[in-house]
């Protein structure tokens, strides 16, 4: 008995000898973590260093900011790729679920920079960070990980490329709706001349730039597929595979749209993909297709009523907004001027910020230059009119900020110069009325 009361007692000992030196460790690791981040914050990097080596060797799983705040060290500071590269891993292993496609993400760049690995390595980590959350990349990121997928796809698998760009595109079109409802009280704040406070300042310029990097990647992910998404390969390709997806809504939605956005329209597939996929999910957005149907068919009166009826059925604005300038488009490819600017006017009386409605009447103008006016002054103020429009796509919508400022470039260098005014006879911030179909007045520029 005695015996078995002393095995006990070493036993208590033992375990409460372990605890005590568990809780010392602990306390330690909070003091050094507290230490450090006073130090880091302060910016006394060299005291911040000793205790931040402590806590990578025996506190890793304390706080993720042992990882925010050493990436930082580590590269910015010490400048040591390879340390560097041990942050990113233990903060992986440590704290996987914080954040982990940005970690991921920023990972491989800083692999890339460095040359601390293949070029299939640095692939692979984004694939893993596209696959938990592509919207959390960094933009050039989403790049090279489309540009990777796509030439390992695409002669042998281009479904997956377009399935791949479908995907982002649909997140990252739901992020920027998501950003333009969020941006649409500030905007009416300030036309409605009322500061914003400090908040939504940071919220203005938050919100401005998510959208502006993803109104990025929507241009940058156009230009990538755009030689793989063409009428003959397209065609083919959904030809074969409509019989196994004739009832898939998703399948048909995509493939629907990448052949209207490609101006495949003609083929007698588009109209069977665009009447399959109203069968399969009767709703506004299929709805708007069948409208491009019939259009073709000559039926000009059902196809309005189509797009009506596609038009009502939606009651999100922002999508409704998004609706009537798709049939903007539709009609500016129709060569019905007048009637697209009718179209994209009325989308922006449901989203005011929609700068792709105000790029659209930026090219209308542009294109309508001979049309007129019948000198080069009167032709040239024309531009004015395109100018006024682009500027306000970019004033009002970020996500398209630079895409529009490569118009106002274009067109502000074919504005009437100082010359062409005073041989006019015209004064220089004046009114004039730009001719024909526009009927709209602008100023001379000064």
């Amino acid at each position: 008995m005695k015996k078995i009361t002393f095995l006990l007692a070493a036993m208590l000992f033992m375990t409460t000898a372990k605890t005590n030196a568990q809780e010392d460790a602990e306390r330690e690791c909070k003091i050094k973590y507290n230490l450090f981040k006073g130090d880091y914050k302060s910016k006394k990097y060299d005291d911040a260093l000793v205790n931040w080596n402590y806590l990578m060797d025996n506190c890793q799983d304390l706080s993720v900011n042992i990882y925010k705040y050493g990436a930082n060290m580590a590269e910015d500071v010490l400048k040591d790729p390879v340390l560097a590269k041990r942050v990113y891993e233990q903060r992986l292993q440590y704290f996987p679920k914080k954040n982990p496609a940005k970690v991921h993400s920023d990972y491989a760049t800083y692999l890339s920079k460095n040359k601390l690995a293949e070029a299939d390595v640095i692939f692979s980590i984004l694939e893993k960070a596209y696959n938990i959350d592509p919207t959390k990349m960094g933009v050039k990121n989403l790049y090279k990980y489309f540009q990777g997928m796509t030439d390992r796809n695409k002669e042998t698998n281009p479904q997956k490329v377009f399935d791949t760009y479908d995907d982002v595109l649909e997140s990252v079109g739901d992020k920027l709706e998501g950003y333009a409802k969020k941006l649409a009280p500030l905007y009416k704040k300030m036309s409605d001349s009322i500061a914003l406070d400090k908040s939504e300042k940071k919220q203005l310029r938050m919100y401005s730039v998510n959208s502006k990097a993803l109104g990025q990647v929507e241009a940058g992910l156009d230009n990538m597929i755009i030689t793989l998404s063409t009428c003959d390969r397209l065609i083919p390709l959904y030809t074969r595979d409509f019989e196994v997806n004739k009832s898939n809504a998703a399948w048909l939605k995509r493939a629907v749209s990448r052949m209207y956005k490609k101006e495949c329209t003609e083929d007698p597939l588009y109209e069977k993909l665009a009447r399959a996929y109203a069968e399969a999910s009767p709703s506004s957005d299929s709805y708007s297709f069948v409208a491009v149907v019939l259009e073709k068919n000559g039926d000009t009166v059902g196809a309005d009523q189509m797009r009506q009826k596609a038009f009502d059925l939606e009651q999100d604005p922002i999508k409704k907004a998004n609706f009537k300038l798709k049939f903007a488009q539709y009609a500016s490819k129709k060569g019905q001027k007048s009637k697209a600017r009718s179209l994209a006017r009325e989308a922006l009386r449901f989203n005011p910020n929609l700068g792709k409605a105000y790029l659209l009447i930026a090219t209308l103008y542009a294109s309508s230059v001979n049309q007129c006016g019948s000198g080069e002054f009167e032709k040239r103020m024309t531009y004015v009119a395109a100018l006024n429009k682009a500027k306000r796509a970019a004033a009002v919508d970020p996500s398209i900020s630079v895409l529009a400022k490569k118009y106002i470039r274009t067109y502000g260098g074919n504005v009437p110069n100082k010359k062409m005014i005073f041989t006019a006879g015209v004064e220089p911030g004046s009114s004039f009325v730009v001719k024909c179909w526009i009927g709209e007045s602008v100023s001379v520029p000064k």
